[in-house]
């Protein structure tokens, strides 16, 4: 009898069983490179090479800045003219002995190696942007790390050091890398300088609200009456929401409090591989909804103030667009703090966001179930390695110099988790496709406007900050029409937020925007705008006051009658997880 199975074609490939097996290959690959995508680098630099090669001109006139590079650093050397001075906020070489010779000499040669190295990667016609962006901050890394500042016996300041002490600093230093060395070996999240809840999240309040996403805290009142109108605030869900709660001298949460509102903040959990599935849509519902339903339960009162810092801010103005797109009037005014809702310059964040780097993004965490916090800080260390990797690695290895704790340091120690569904979702919504500022955004199965929103708004950016830049939150103006305050403060994307009055050299500038009037243009806005000296925060509690009635006494902690009863003290237990 013939073969029946030779002429039966061959089964074809199970193509699910092989993605799983990719999914499995990428997420095993991304704990190597920190998450990195090892595609997106390579067809960056290749985009970058195959340019380059062809434009013989361009690769001539860098060969030619070389050499007056050469010839610059030799007239330095002669005469002692610099050609070049660091960038503002490059620290590394502000020890005056880095004048001196011959580590003058060596600074210089490193900046012109640097300035060579950013034109070489910049304004090659042909390529990508995206891609230029990545090979210019790869090669900043690289130089980073070869900094002469970052070698031992390059370092002025370290030889000094080792004379004086004789030496103590560099055995200090290594009794300090093999208590660093021990301490990340150790299983367990990493013990916290200052404590939550003991040293820092003290604000008097109480849990009022438990879900399986939120607690609420409504804190207690410290003025004999208040608003009508309670503020909500709504902090980002990537760190824990005590950074506006830290020492009671730098707290917003208990400043707002002082100045006679009724606070309630949202205290997110720390999701596990459990919570793999939570959407950005179940974010807005069982997050921001649930709070406002629990806030106008407990004050009584029919409007808020909802504030959003971060990511919070960006999900406060989807869940805001959604309220209007469905009448719900309960919102007396939105407060965004350093939140975009415009995505196409989000700043050096980018560098991390492609279709490449988003997919293997993607498998690591439907691997775990979550984006780790460690996987997640190195990114933002990367983007500020000259501060937050060499200049510790110098002091605290080279000098011998302990950290000194302080309440910043330690909330940044206390990183969260980011389930898979819900930041998968967030990445390529709002970062990639920029659905949320071209309507596209989905909240509740239907797209949304930030144009709908009609109430005032006050928007603050910060001057130096790398995750949300100003100008991108700036774009605000151009997807709203109403009445939009905007202010821009001295400092980064937290110390900016984090202003307290009596704060040393603080500033801010600011203008209101009135419906229907002209757009300002990030630049002409800054002609434009008021130049005020010291924190903002009494600006925004004024400008609070102008959108709240009178004061009353102020509501009970909690409603038990409404299902809100106090079930203990602030911070409560989910900023504890870890």
């Amino acid at each position: 009898m013939p073969d029946d199975k030779k002429n039966v074609a061959p089964a074809p490939v199970a193509l699910n069983e092989m993605r799983l097996f990719d999914r499995n290959l990428h997420a095993a690959q991304a704990r190597l490179t920190g998450g990195l995508a090892p595609s997106a680098l390579i067809g960056a630099m290749m985009d970058w090479a195959a340019h380059m090669a062809d434009q013989p001109g361009r690769r001539a006139a860098m060969a030619n800045q070389a050499l007056q590079d050469m010839a610059a650093l030799w007239n330095f050397t002669c005469n002692a003219t610099p050609a070049l001075s660091p960038a503002p906020g490059d620290r590394r070489f502000d020890h005056p002995a880095w004048a001196s010779y011959p580590f003058s000499i060596i600074e210089q040669g490193f900046l012109l190696n640097e300035r060579w190295w950013n034109l070489a990667t910049t304004g090659v016609t042909g390529v990508a942007r995206s891609h230029e962006r990545i090979v210019n901050f790869t090669t900043r890394q690289i130089l980073d790390m070869a900094s002469p500042s970052n070698i031992p016996f390059m370092n002025p300041e370290v030889l000094s050091a080792t004379m004086q002490s004789g030496g103590k600093n560099l055995r200090q230093g290594l009794r300090n890398f093999l208590d660093d060395m021990a301490l990340a070996a150790r299983p367990g999240p990493v013990a916290l300088p200052m404590q939550p809840g003991r040293d820092i999240a003290i604000t008097p309040g109480q849990v009022v609200l438990r879900n399986e996403l939120i607690e609420l805290l409504q804190y207690t009142p410290r003025t004999k009456t208040v608003r009508p109108e309670p503020v909500l605030i709504v902090p980002a869900w990537i760190m824990k929401y005590y950074i506006l709660d830290l020492s009671p001298g730098n707290s917003m949460i208990r400043y707002l409090v002082e100045q006679g509102y009724t606070v309630f903040c949202i205290s997110w959990l720390n999701p596990s591989a459990a919570q793999r599935e939570l959407s950005l849509d179940d974010y807005r519902t069982k997050g921001v909804m649930a709070a406002i339903d629990a806030v106008q339960a407990i004050s009584g009162s029919d409007k808020i103030h909802a504030t959003g810092y971060c990511l919070g801010g960006t999900l406060l103005t989807i869940a805001a667009a959604a309220m209007a797109r469905a009448n719900d009037e309960r919102l007396a005014s939105l407060s965004l703090l350093a939140a975009q809702t415009d995505f196409t310059e989000a700043g050096e964040l980018q560098l991390f966001i492609s279709e490449a780097q988003l997919a293997f993004l993607d498998d690591l965490m439907w691997k775990q179930g979550y984006l780790d916090s460690a996987q997640m800080a190195g990114a933002f260390q990367m983007l500020r390695s000259n501060d937050l990797i060499w200049s510790r690695l110098i002091r605290r290895y080279y000098l011998g110099e302990e950290d000194a704790p302080n309440d910043m340091m330690s909330w940044n120690m206390d990183a969260t988790r980011m389930p898979y569904r819900m930041h998968s979702e967030y990445l390529w919504h709002l970062f990639q496709n920029n659905n949320l500022a071209e309507g596209r955004f989905p909240a509740g199965g239907n797209p949304v406007s930030v144009h709908d929103i009609s109430v005032p708004i006050f928007a603050v950016g910060t001057e130096s900050d790398h995750i949300a830049p100003w100008r991108s939150v700036h774009k605000l103006h151009l997807l709203n029409p109403g009445d939009i305050t905007f202010v821009l403060t001295s400092g980064g994307h937290n110390a900016g937020i984090v202003s307290e009055p009596g704060h040393p050299r603080r500033h801010y500038r600011s203008l209101r925007h009135l419906p229907d009037s002209h757009y300002h243009a990030p630049d002409e806005w800054l002609q434009l705008a008021t130049l005020t000296e010291g924190s903002w925060w009494p600006a925004w509690a004024a400008w609070l006051d102008t959108h709240s009635s009178a004061p009353v006494p102020p509501p009970p902690m909690g409603n038990a009658k409404a299902g809100y009863k106090c079930l203990e003290p602030a911070p409560g237990q989910y900023i504890l997880q870890r």
